[in-house]
């Protein structure tokens, strides 16, 4: 191992760093923290079940609609939908279950909260129901740091002729029989070129959480089995879930009148991981944007960055207390996990902090420190792909891997970085 043919580390993180040069992760191993971040997955997989259908269907069949009063109604075709990953006849068996919409996620969109027999549209008002605002939120993180980030290639090709090309035959085609939307088509086109790109990456997120919702679900299950003895069990499986689906395409498809307009055709070979996942991670888990209503926008008051680099909001940095504020995007994310629990998780809230009355802060919680163990997936597995095995003999090598490591660890050295805290169980 490194730390047996390297001296040791001099970085502020140094004990973190020799874990992972011994195959860890940032989070500690304990069986709290298994418990934790796997019980986590479960209470996220479900909604997740939910947004990458709904971002799905918005960006094929909403498209364009200038009024989307009812995007977030998913039809039965959608809710039917066979994920790539699960089911019997997936392209790559991720989760043993089934390949429509799972039936936690059925249950609760049928009955809600409330348990009455209120219509579907006052359920909606009510907020009795998945909080799709959080994804959208996610997507907007995505598209707005896109051009920021430098990964991949997508964002790029939605300035390129050809893809104006494309979604200028989307366009007409969803506006056919439409005068008055084509001709404001042709008096903003920019406007509706810039609402086609948010589309695609609606799409693009949807397409990422595809394969998310059921590698959480069979971490799951496997963990329900006991087959994960710790953290870098469970880490590792994210790893080589990584691997296994780097490659699934990224696509955007407008289905109108029964007809297909490839907008991003598969053909481009946009990539999972590197046109969605790596930006998803950057964009979601480090960056963001400060929550309306916490930091003022005003450029005298300065507490915001004038860099996009700079924006440090993302939920590997987020304060999670205030969770519970009225319409900020952790919170809708708490309280959609909040209903699909594990009943071992809710009897591990109970004992602590305030009991149920504060379980939407301690689930927050919970889901920050799951989030530090996908983050150091994402670093195994790109260490894995750029540099070398943690056991390769060559001092160099083990050098140049711990400088991979230092430099993603300097990321955390801000003061709203939570990885100090997360390395102790007092941290609720």
């Amino acid at each position: 191992m490194a730390a047996e043919k390297l001296p040791p580390s001099t970085h502020e993180f140094s004990p973190i760093i020799h874990r992972m040069e011994a195959g860890g992760a940032m989070l500690p191993d304990t069986p709290e923290n298994l418990m934790q971040i796997i019980g986590i997955y479960k209470a996220y997989a479900v909604p997740m079940d939910f947004y990458w259908r709904d971002l799905l269907y918005i960006a094929e069949r909403v498209f364009l609609q200038p009024l989307p009063f009812f995007k977030y109604f998913l039809p039965k075709e959608y809710l039917d939908l066979h994920n790539h990953y699960s089911g019997d006849d997936a392209d790559l068996r991720i989760w043993r279950g089934c390949g429509e919409a799972h039936p936690e996620l059925l249950e609760f969109m049928a009955k809600g909260e409330t348990q009455s027999g209120m219509p579907r549209l006052l359920h909606h008002w009510y907020h009795d129901r998945v909080n799709m605002e959080f994804a959208e939120e996610c997507m907007r993180a995505m598209l707005w740091h896109g051009r920021d980030m430098g990964y991949g290639l997508f964002d790029a090709y939605l300035d390129s002729d050809e893809y104006k090309a494309n979604a200028d035959r989307a366009i007409r085609a969803f506006f056919k029989g439409n005068p008055m939307m084509l001709g404001l088509y042709k008096l903003f086109p920019d406007m509706f070129m810039e609402q086609c790109r948010q589309m695609s990456y609606y799409s693009n997120l949807g397409l990422f959480w595809e394969v998310m919702a059921p590698v959480f679900f069979e971490m799951s299950d496997i963990y329900d089995e006991g087959g994960f003895k710790g953290v870098p069990d469970a880490m590792n499986f994210l790893v080589n879930g990584i691997f296994a689906i780097a490659g699934r395409p990224i696509y955007h498809h407008v289905y109108v009148d029964g007809e297909c307009y490839e907008i991003i055709p598969k053909s481009k070979g946009f990539t999972w991981l590197y046109e969605a996942a790596l930006p998803y991670v950057e964009a979601v888990f480090y960056r963001t944007s400060p929550f309306r209503g916490t930091k003022s926008y005003n450029a005298q008051a300065g507490q915001v960055p004038s860099e996009q680099k700079d924006f440090h909001y993302g939920v590997l940095y987020a304060d999670k207390f205030p969770v519970g504020t009225a319409g900020i995007p952790p919170t809708l994310l708490a309280q959609d996990m909040l209903h699909f629990l594990p009943d071992y998780l809710v009897d591990f809230y109970k004992d602590r902090c305030r009991g149920e009355d504060d379980q939407l802060n301690q689930l927050a919680v919970t889901f920050q420190r799951s989030m530090y163990c996908v983050t150091s997936a994402v670093i195994q597995a790109l260490r894995t792909a750029l540099l070398y095995p943690l056991d390769d003999p060559n001092p160099e090598h083990l050098k140049a891997n711990r400088a991979f490591f230092e430099a993603n660890l300097d990321r955390f050295k801000r003061p709203e970085s939570r990885i100090r805290e997360i390395q102790t169980a007092k941290y609720r």
